[in-house]
């Protein structure tokens, strides 16, 4: 079992840069493949970036590429979003999840625990 608990959100104007933390409890952290998954208002929730287990592996969703960085400290249990050059179109609630498993997956159903979410608002 793994609890989740995300931060870091807010209310940032476009350009601007926020760090999301996403603090997880739990057994064997390092078991864990990390991701962090967005849903805006209407839409369904969607596949940002995700982390392998031992932080050596990562993959991007178009989207955020070049403006998003995930990372992870196994020993404190953290993972991190950092964003920079946001967009308004970045406004979101976002979600960390952990999915017991290894590979580099993008589907939200290949996760097994998920945080409450933290909202980001980025105004134009």
């Amino acid at each position: 079992q793994v609890q989740l608990v995300e931060s870091g959100g807010g209310l940032v104007q476009a350009g601007g840069s926020l760090r999301l933390s996403c603090a997880a409890s739990g057994r064997a952290f390092s078991n864990y493949a990390m991701g962090w998954f967005r849903q805006a208002p209407g839409k369904e929730r969607e596949f940002v970036v995700m982390i392998s287990r031992s932080g050596g592996g990562t993959s991007y969703a178009d989207s955020v590429k070049g403006r998003f960085t995930i990372s992870r400290d196994n020993a404190k249990n953290m993972v991190y979003l950092q964003m920079n050059s946001l967009k308004p179109e970045d406004t979101a609630v976002y979600y960390c999840a952990a999915r017991d498993g290894a590979g580099l997956a993008r589907a939200g159903a290949a996760y097994d625990y998920w945080g409450q979410g933290t909202q980001v608002t980025v105004s134009s």
